[in-house]
């Protein structure tokens, strides 16, 4: 197949165009790097099958839709607090440019769009684990954008017959995962706070849990999408449990101050994956420990990431408190 990923040189696009090259795929990848890094393709740069284009999916971007069989639709802006302080950059990063794929992906009669949705769309759940008929609570303008361009997918498959699948992703974690200045997933906070023999910061009292998905277990769940006959679905993809912050922490080892619980989190995050194993037959292979295990072979990706601390944190998520609290 001709494959495109937008988001390509990012935490999941990246690990994206390594398993479609192995696969034997041709891959376009367009990415602007603003938050993905060219480092994360240094690796098969010059793969034969391989195309990079620095462009963003907000302009003309159809010429790169020629011939593709498969797209990928993975850029987006990420992270809580930078959306909170700039709504309109994430709309028109997660919404508009979501439209300007699906319009390129329309034209050229591409056979199958897997787009990555967020599990944050649920906010906080009634019921865990929790299915993809849960209600949908966006906390913050980043799940909220999320969920829209999903629903831009969705119509798109209903009234332009693009073959789509939406999948919400919870918790994904694995070698490559953001290093930049803004504070987000707890797997890079803790990493780079290892590497500078910092205590790990603790939201809260640890006991909260999250679905930790492997990325490379994320990855084939978006290949098998585009190889099935689904058209129209949303499912979730998470790995049918949840892990405590504590006992992650155990896993790295080291010592761990606490900050104040954030609102507008949940307690818990856990997938029900039922759709996706009925209907795809698929499951991760990559248990939580050893996950953790090939995270701290890799903890040198880390070495130029941004050490947090209680401080730092404190400046960094006070507009979370601010718009977010009671």
């Amino acid at each position: 197949m001709k494959t495109l990923v937008t988001g390509g040189a990012g935490f999941i696009g990246s690990h994206m165009v390594d398993r479609l090259l192995n696969d034997g795929h041709e891959v376009v990848v367009l990415d602007n790097y603003s938050t993905g890094r060219p480092e994360n393709l240094s690796h098969v740069m010059h793969h034969e099958k391989l195309q990079c284009h620095e462009v963003d999916i907000c302009d003309d971007i159809s010429e790169y839709f020629k011939d593709v069989d498969w797209v990928f639709h993975l850029a987006s802006l990420a992270d809580i607090v930078p959306s909170i302080q700039n709504p309109m950059d994430y709309h028109r990063s997660n919404v508009d440019g979501t439209v300007s794929v699906l319009q390129a992906a329309t034209k050229a009669q591409v056979k199958k769009l897997v787009y990555a949705a967020s599990s944050s769309c649920y906010g906080i759940p009634d019921n865990y684990p929790t299915a993809e008929t849960a209600d949908i609570r966006p906390q913050y303008p980043y799940a909220l954008t999320k969920n829209v361009a999903e629903q831009y997918v969705i119509h798109w498959n209903q009234v332009y017959k693009l073959p789509c699948v939406s999948l919400r992703l919870f918790n994904v974690y694995g070698p490559r995962s953001r290093t930049s200045g803004t504070y987000g997933a707890v797997f890079g906070v803790f990493l780079a706070q290892k590497l500078a023999n910092k205590p790990y910061t603790i939201v809260g009292d640890g006991k909260q849990s999250r679905d930790f998905t492997f990325v490379t277990d994320v990855v084939n769940a978006f290949v098998m999408s585009a190889e099935s006959a689904l058209d129209g679905e949303i499912m979730n993809v998470g790995s049918d449990d949840t892990f405590s912050i504590n006992r992650l922490v155990e896993l790295l080892g080291g010592d761990v101050i606490h900050i104040p619980k954030r609102p507008g989190e949940p307690d818990c995050t856990y997938a029900d994956i039922t759709q996706i194993k009925q209907k795809l037959k698929w499951q991760i292979s990559i248990s939580f420990e050893d996950g953790v295990g090939i995270m701290l072979d890799n903890i040198d990706y880390w070495k130029q990431a941004v050490v947090w601390n209680e401080s730092s944190i404190g400046d960094a998520t006070k507009d979370w408190f601010k718009y977010l609290g009671d």
